[in-house]
Formats: structure tokens, C-alpha cells, sequence
């Protein structure tokens, strides 16, 4: 019996202008099988030359870059219809830069600093989105081609599953954007930096809790009531 043949790696482009931050999202990619990094670029436009050159699956794109912003970068590709996998992965965690790029079509958004198996679990959920957009048009006698379709939107960003009526796809990216694997905020921190309300926040936060997305907890201490705090989950 003929064994199925390997899936081929995917490859990364590594976009940031910090010399040591790009090796060691390098090193972090190289250490989750069925990635390799291809290249590595310090600018926005070098970002662009090398996406044309090597012709990545992915690239890791930092919002900030000495000469035009990463979510420049995104709009010129898909203002050129170029649909290359784009994870943005920076600092910057305001409601605005979180929105454009969402809006831009990345399909995650990563926040600095992060451990290498929250980058693993974004890059696991790109590759299952990869691979069933590439099922769809394939004969499968298992699943409905609107099977394979739910995976594409399912997997393909952070946010996108199913939210509760009332909840929308934006604000709630924008929640996950301030959260962080290592700093807990409460509701209205989170509120205070994305600009909603503390209850909007809380029923976004709650919602992301139930779908093990975010872990909640309470801190007790002092005379007043205890304060739930939020982290991301993964850490």
C-alpha cells in the first residue's frame, strides 16, 4: 500500500526592524513542524520586494516599520490581490490598529511579548485554514463542500467563530488584542483601552472565558468587593 505523501512545510516570512526579535520569531518558527522560515525583512518596502521574490505562505508582520507601517504593508498586498497569510505580530494593542488590521484581512493578531506555543497555536489554526481552503472544489465524499467552508472561517482568525447575538466580530478582535498571556486586566482596563463600556467589555471578556480563549479570575484583598481579572489563554 502506497503511504500518502508528505504535506509540504509552509513557508514564513519574518517581518520586524528589530534585528533580535526577528531571530527569535525565526527560532520559533523553525521549532513547529510544517513551517520554515523563507526570509527575513527589517522594512516595510523590503517586506513587499521579498513577498514577490520568495512567494511565502505566511508572513509575521510587525505593525511598526522604520519607513511605512505593517498594516500598510497588508493593504498594498491585498489592494494588489495578493493573498498571502498575514499574522500581525507587534506591540501596538490599540482598538484602532487592532480594527484596521482586521479589517485588512490578517488573519490573526498576535500581541508582544508572547511564549512560542502562542505563536504555534496561530500558526496550527492558519495551517487547518490553509489546508481546507485548498480542499475546497476537491471531491470528499465526507464533508459538504459548506463543511469545509465553516473550517476556512472557523479557523482562519482568532475571532471568527460564532459570537453571541449582540456581540460583533470587531470589538470582540479588539478584546483579544489587549489581552496578553502574562498580564491580567480587569473589564474596565480592558475598556479603558479599546473604548467600549466596562459591561460591554465584561460580557466580551465572559464570552471569551466560556470558549477557553481567556482564563478569568478572582483577587481578593482589601475592604472592597474582589476584582475578576482577565488574561489570554495559553500560558
Amino acid at each position: 500500500m502506497t503511504s500518502p505523501a508528505a504535506k509540504p512545510d509552509l513557508g514564513v516570512l519574518v517581518v520586524d526592524d528589530d534585528f533580535m526579535v526577528a531571530s527569535i520569531h525565526t527560532r520559533f518558527v523553525e521549532r513547529v513542524p510544517g513551517f520554515v522560515p523563507v526570509g527575513v525583512a527589517a522594512t516595510g518596502r523590503a517586506a513587499l520586494e521579498e513577498i514577490a521574490r520568495l512567494r511565502p505562505d505566511l508572513v509575521l508582520l510587525d505593525v511598526h516599520l522604520p519607513d511605512f507601517s505593517g498594516l500598510e504593508v497588508l493593504r498594498r498586498l491585498r489592494g494588489a490581490g495578493d493573498a498571502t497569510g498575514v499574522i500581525m505580530v507587534t506591540a501596538a494593542r490599540e482598538a484602532d490598529t487592532v480594527r484596521a488590521a482586521a479589517a485588512a484581512g490578517a488573519a490573526h493578531y498576535l500581541v508582544k511579548p508572547f511564549e512560542r506555543e502562542d505563536l504555534e497555536a496561530r500558526l496550527d489554526a492558519f495551517r487547518r485554514s490553509h489546508e481546507a481552503l485548498a480542499a475546497i472544489g476537491r471531491d470528499d465524499a465526507n464533508r459538504s463542500v459548506q463543511d469545509t467552508i465553516d473550517q476556512v472561517f472557523v479557523q482562519g482568525g482568532a475571532a471568527r467563530a460564532q459570537l453571541p447575538k449582540g456581540l460583533s466580530q470587531e470589538t470582540a478582535t479588539a478584546v483579544l488584542g489587549a489581552l496578553s498571556t502574562e498580564e491580567e486586566l480587569s473589564a474596565s482596563e480592558v475598556a479603558d483601552r479599546i473604548g467600549v463600556s466596562r459591561v460591554s467589555a465584561r460580557r466580551y471578556l465572559e464570552h471569551f472565558v466560556e470558549a477557553g480563549r481567556a482564563v478569568g479570575r478572582l483577587q481578593y484583598g482589601g475592604a472592597g468587593r474582589p476584582q475578576r481579572l482577565y488574561r489570554a489563554a495559553g500560558s
